[in-house]
């Protein structure tokens, strides 16, 4: 116990910038520039923090640096800490200034049409002193982004998440085809996908979004056919500017029907089983001190 307690003691917070510097660049010049130390300094630094943890942290030769198994490790742990340690000093800011702390809201493009609007507008209504910033973020990059307490909510469409997080949807929607205003089919002809088979496709990107992608594509498979894909974008406005053009079709969530004021028409896929769901995602121990209160806007109608 004297033993873990002394090693505690002296490992300091510069010993883990220093690391994550050279976890980073995996090459000491750069990372002592970039911290403003001297190479012989740095090094010094990595060493002393390899003895104190007892654990060889990089591999070195004279042609490059690689993190060992405990390196890599040790690189994801300390990004978390200072990420937090970041956040902790900026919700003391906030909390000194008369407010409540800050929600930090990661979503896709499509939640922006309604769902995370409408939870800024009951923080502003309901907790004005909590502050909220938002930031547009794949699937992926949301749940990296949570894992490193860099996010405390997020928007996403994915079918399952890690044990760590919770997931609770908050928006179905059905999912409507998307053609040029001039195209021949519309509301009233329109019978099924299998009319558009030949058609060319405009996708989500599927690193985007692969669960959304993939049932995409289960619409067309479910119709008799492979959709052929000759444009992938993460943008909407990207998306409708090519069906504009006559480069393809598209089938998205019929929300993102609003907002886009472009030649182009929509038609509600009503005989389908396939459902756009939103959801929403957070770490399950994320301390944010306001998570619960922005928790509770949203799935109150959702118990």
């Amino acid at each position: 116990m004297k033993e873990l307690i002394s090693y505690n003691y002296q490992i300091e917070l510069r010993h883990y910038i220093y690391f994550l510097a050279v976890a980073q660049q995996l090459h000491f010049r750069k990372a002592a520039e970039k911290l403003c130390i001297s190479q012989p300094g740095l090094s010094t630094q990595i060493r002393q923090m390899e003895e104190l943890l007892g654990v060889q942290l990089f591999t070195r030769d004279k042609k490059k640096v690689a993190l060992t198994t405990e390196g890599e490790f040790l690189k994801k742990e300390v990004v978390f800490l200072l990420s937090h340690l970041r956040q902790t000093k900026k919700q003391l800011y906030l909390m000194k200034r008369g407010q409540l702390g800050e929600i930090r809201i990661g979503f896709l493009g499509s939640a922006m049409q309604n769902v995370v609007p409408d939870l800024i507008l009951k923080l502003k209504e309901q907790y004005p002193k909590i502050n909220a910033s938002l930031d547009e973020l794949s699937n992926t990059a949301q749940l990296e982004a949570l894992q490193k307490d860099q996010l405390d909510l997020g928007f996403v469409r994915l079918g399952t998440v890690p044990k760590s997080f919770e997931i609770r949807p908050v928006l179905t929607d059905t999912f409507s085809l998307v053609v040029p205003e001039s195209f021949h089919l519309n509301e009233t002809n329109f019978k099924g996908m299998h009319q558009v088979a030949k058609e060319s496709f405009i996708f989500f990107a599927k690193d985007y979004s692969p669960y959304y992608y993939d049932m995409v594509v289960s619409i067309c498979n479910d119709a008799g056919f492979q959709p052929k894909v000759t444009h992938k974008s993460v943008h909407g406005q990207t998306v409708y500017r090519l069906i504009e053009n006559g480069l393809g079709l598209a089938i998205v969530p019929t929300s993102l029907k609003y907002g886009f004021d472009m030649k182009v028409r929509f038609i509600k896929l009503k005989k389908i089983k396939q459902r756009a769901v939103l959801s929403v995602v957070w770490k399950k121990d994320n301390r944010n001190p306001v998570l619960k209160q922005c928790l509770n806007l949203l799935l109150a109608k959702k118990a």
